[in-house]
């Protein structure tokens, strides 16, 4: 029994050790999330004082929805094709980083509104690519930023906190899969088979989803699908609530084409990286939601 007890401890001391290590003392530590604070509007209006500002900045907006169908959180999805073309320039999944995000969420007083740090995702799914065009992504970054201050000037960081170098390698703990261990959906006979067989499922909203937002890059033969999970029983009313709506944008979840072959992010990458204070016992409470998400764009690509 002692020796079980002081095994414990030496585990847990041990994991604190790397924790202090990895974390504690890095000068490069990267904020998840931006947020605007609150403002004293209702969502309808925060939403589109958003769109206007980036519409400004020549940004396009792409995409918006209520995820699960709830009307106290919102999303809005922008890209531009300055950025597409940066990002493109990772082969792997790089368009992935080519979307960004604002969260809005309703509090008692007014709106919420968030976005998904630029640079975090940049670092995360670019990795040490990141460093070949890291000036043309910090001019955009500061430019997002720069023109949601213009709503809300209120910024300041949220969400968590990662060191630029961990995400190029980001995993929640050790076993769990990375940014280059996705799930493979299915391999189609061509680019446009894989476009035309999505595309139509999504109009059909199989498997309970929403076509939030595409970008198709036909040039490079690479789509993104933003699909929301509007299935009450396993989609994101299960989840969000379980661990945390205030990161709404992080969704909505992305299926990738590229060439041939459809793939998603695995789950325990994905959802650890976009809530990376998400604590181990909070994480066991949504342990089937990876497979869930799995299984539904499964259905997609059918």
């Amino acid at each position: 029994m002692k020796i079980s007890i002081l095994l414990k401890k030496l585990i847990v001391a041990i994991f604190a050790f790397v924790i202090i290590v990895n974390y504690g003392f890095s000068e490069n530590l990267i904020s998840a999330y931006y947020k605007l604070g609150t403002v004293q509007f209702d969502i309808p209006t925060s939403v589109q004082k958003v769109k206007s500002a980036l519409e400004n900045s020549n940004f396009k907006i792409i995409g918006e929805y209520k995820p699960g169908n709830n009307p106290n959180l919102y999303v809005v999805a922008f890209t531009r094709k300055d950025l597409q073309d940066i990002v493109l320039q990772k082969e792997d999944r790089g368009l992935m980083a080519g979307v960004m995000k604002v969260g809005f969420y309703k509090t008692g007083n007014g709106t919420e509104i968030s976005f998904v740090n630029p640079m975090y995702l940049f670092n995360a799914y670019l990795m040490e690519d990141l460093k070949n065009y890291k000036p043309q992504l910090a001019s955009i970054n500061n430019e997002i930023r720069n023109t949601l201050k213009s709503v809300n000037s209120n910024l300041s960081a949220f969400g968590g906190q990662v060191d630029e170098e961990e995400l190029w390698e980001y995993h929640y703990m050790f076993g769990m899969p990375y940014f280059t261990d996705p799930v493979e959906l299915k391999e189609f006979t061509s680019f446009e088979q894989g476009v035309k067989i999505i595309k139509a499922n999504l109009a059909k909203k199989t498997g309970n989803t929403i076509e939030v937002y595409e970008v198709i890059r036909n040039d490079k033969k690479v789509a993104v699908f933003g699909i929301g999970l509007l299935n009450p029983e396993d989609g994101e009313a299960h989840f969000l609530p379980i661990i945390g709506e205030k990161h709404v944008a992080a969704m909505p979840y992305e299926i990738i084409l590229q060439n041939n072959a459809a793939t998603m992010l695995n789950g325990r990458y994905r959802i650890a990286l976009h809530w990376p204070e998400l604590t181990m016992g909070t994480f066991t409470q949504i342990m089937s939601t990876p497979g869930d998400i799995e299984e539904t764009f499964q259905k997609l690509v059918e």
